[in-house]
C-alpha cells in the first residue's frame, strides 16, 4: 500500500508445488533487501525441507507452523486431496494473522483447483474462499488482476461462460467498480478513472448486438456517476483497452480480463483479492508441478506481488 506493510503473512501454497519454495526464497531475499517481514505460514517440515535444499538457515525464517499436512503426503510433483486441504488451512492462519493485527497484508503462493475440489471442498478461486472465511457474501470480494501497466477487476471468475453471463446483475458490476476505487485509494490514486467493459463486441452497438448491455452493464454505469465515481463505458473491450487514461478495468467474465494482462505479463502477474478488509493478494501463475522440488523455481513474480501491496507497485 502507500505505506510499507511492516509484516507480510505469506502462505506457502500448494506444499507439493513450487509454492514453499518461492516462498523461502522470496523469504531471503526480503531480509536481504530490508524489505518487509515475512511470516511463512505452512508445515514447517516442509519449508525446512526448502530451506535445507536452498542452503537458507531455517532457524532464521519466521515461520507459523501450521500442521495440516501429514510428512508421508508431502511429495512434490503430485496433486493429492492432502495437498488441497493444507494449502487451505495455511491460507485461513494467514487470513486469522491479519484479522488478529499481526500481520499487514497476506500474500498466498500458488494452488491448486483440481486438489482442493478433490479435498472435498468447493472452490473456484481465492476471492470467494477469502470472502467466505471473512464472513462476506462471495459477491462482495472481487479478483483484480494487476501486470503489464493493467490493473483489471473481474465482475465474475471462474465458472462457465454461459453461467457467468446468465447471472451478471448492474450490482455486481456496480461492485467490482466500487471495490476498484477502495483498492486503487488504498494504493494513492485519489480519484482513478474506472473503465467499464461491455459484455458483447461494441458494448452491444446499441442492442444491435443483444440487449445485455442495454440492461446490465449502461444501468451501472450510470448509478455510478450519479455517486461521483469517475467512470468511462460501458466500451467494447479491444477499443477501451487502448486508452492510457484509465486506472483500473472492471471485465464482465474471466477470459476477458485475464488475457490482456497475461499477453503482456506473463507470469509475471499479481492477482489481489479486494473488497475484504484483509489485504490479500498471490501470484498470477501456477503451482508448477512439472519442476516442484526441483530448485528451479523463479521467486521473482511472488516477490512482485509483495511490491503490488507493500509499495502499489505494479508487476512488470
Amino acid at each position: 500500500m502507500t505505506r510499507a506493510s511492516s509484516v507480510i503473512a505469506l502462505s506457502i501454497g500448494d506444499p507439493n508445488g513450487i509454492g514453499p519454495e518461492i516462498a523461502v526464497k522470496a523469504a531471503a531475499r526480503l531480509a536481504i533487501d530490508d524489505g518487509p517481514r515475512a511470516v511463512l505460514v505452512g508445515d514447517a517440515h516442509v519449508i525446512r525441507w526448502y530451506a535445507q535444499r536452498c542452503a537458507i538457515p531455517f532457524d532464521t525464517l519466521d515461520v507459523l507452523n501450521v500442521d495440516a499436512l501429514p510428512v508421508a503426503s508431502f511429495k512434490p510433483g503430485e496433486v493429492s486431496a492432502a495437498a488441497g486441504a493444507a494449502t487451505l488451512a495455511y491460507v485461513r492462519a494467514a487470513l486469522d494473522l491479519a484479522r488478529a493485527g499481526h500481520a499487514d497484508a497476506v500474500i498466498a503462493c500458488p494452488h491448486s483447483e483440481t486438489a482442493i475440489n478433490a479435498s472435498g471442498t468447493a472452490f473456484a478461486g481465492y476471492p470467494g474462499y477469502v470472502a467466505k472465511h471473512l464472513g462476506l457474501a462471495s459477491d462482495d470480494v472481487y479478483l483484480m488482476l494487476v501486470g503489464g501497466g493493467l490493473r483489471i477487476v473481474h465482475a465474475t471468475l471462474h465458472e462457465g461462460l454461459a453461467g457467468a453471463l446468465a447471472r451478471l446483475t448492474s450490482k455486481q458490476v456496480e461492485g467490482a467498480a466500487r471495490a476498484a476505487v477502495r483498492a486503487m485509494h488504498a494504493m494513492g490514486v485519489g480519484r482513478p478513472r474506472i473503465g467499464v467493459m461491455g459484455i458483447n463486441p461494441h458494448a452491444g452497438e446499441g442492442g444491435l448486438f443483444g440487449r445485455e448491455d442495454i440492461d446490465v452493464t449502461e444501468p451501472a454505469v450510470a448509478r455510478l456517476r450519479d455517486e461521483g465515481i469517475d467512470v468511462i463505458g460501458p466500451l467494447g473491450a479491444d477499443l477501451l483497452l487502448t486508452r492510457e487514461d484509465i486506472d483500473v478495468f472492471v471485465a464482465m467474465y474471466h477470459d476477458q480480463g485475464h488475457i490482456p494482462v497475461k499477453l503482456r505479463a506473463g507470469r509475471n502477474s499479481a492477482a489481489m483479492s479486494i473488497g475484504g478488509d484483509v489485504v490479500f493478494s498471490s501470484v498470477g501463475h501456477g503451482s508448477g508441478f512439472d519442476i516442484a522440488g526441483q530448485l528451479l523455481a523463479d521467486p521473482a513474480p511472488l516477490l512482485g506481488a509483495i511490491g503490488l501491496v507493500t509499495r502499489g507497485v505494479s508487476p512488470a
